[in-house]
């Protein structure tokens, strides 16, 4: 049986659009409250696509077992590529870095939106840009997908994203006690 697939681009502009949406409704007034439904729709995919990608597989018998089928197998069918990089402390914290993570290949950052810091004190910060603002606001769907798929695998964990560098993106997968 052939699997059925979704064109790239019909999966980018639907992501795009949810995004843009979710973040017109509520980022305004309540920008976490966007992220907190962006990231549990990403939360429901990444559930029902782990138990498509894992029905005729044994289950995982440690962490580092589940993380790698995420690195390989899960990204693969998700993103046609393997994560680039996996780093871990063994005390339950792992960094998937993916140098070109394919749904930030077509944004850029504004560098003359970015407010620079003009004071010495080093405690006050710079505020973020809005074009990183609105790029950020589209890695909490990844960050649902990752920690749906590792809750399906029994896996409780927090995911967070980091995109200093773009198209590279790390994602930092935090297992619950």
């Amino acid at each position: 049986m052939v699997g059925r697939e979704v064109s790239e681009s019909c999966v980018d502009s639907m992501i795009i659009e949810m995004v843009s949406s979710y973040c017109d409704r509520f980022c305004s007034a309540k920008p976490e409250l966007a992220a907190r439904r962006i990231e549990a729709i990403g939360y429901q995919v990444g559930l029902q696509l782990s138990e498509r990608y894992t029905m005729e597989r044994p289950r995982f018998s440690d962490h580092l077992e589940a993380i790698k089928f995420i690195c390989k197998d899960f990204w693969s069918e998700l993103f046609k590529k393997q994560i680039d990089n996996l780093k871990t402390n063994h005390r339950g914290t792992f960094v998937l870095q993916d140098n070109r993570f394919r749904w930030l290949t077509r944004m850029s950052i504004d560098p003359s939106e970015t407010n620079a810091n003009t004071s010495d004190d080093p405690s006050v910060a710079t505020t973020e840009s809005k074009s990183a603002q609105s790029a950020s606001m589209h890695l909490y769907f990844p960050c649902g997908i990752i920690r749906g798929a590792l809750t399906n695998l029994g896996i409780p964990c927090a995911v967070s994203a980091d995109m200093s560098n773009l198209p590279a993106c790390s994602f930092v997968v935090r297992i619950k006690a």
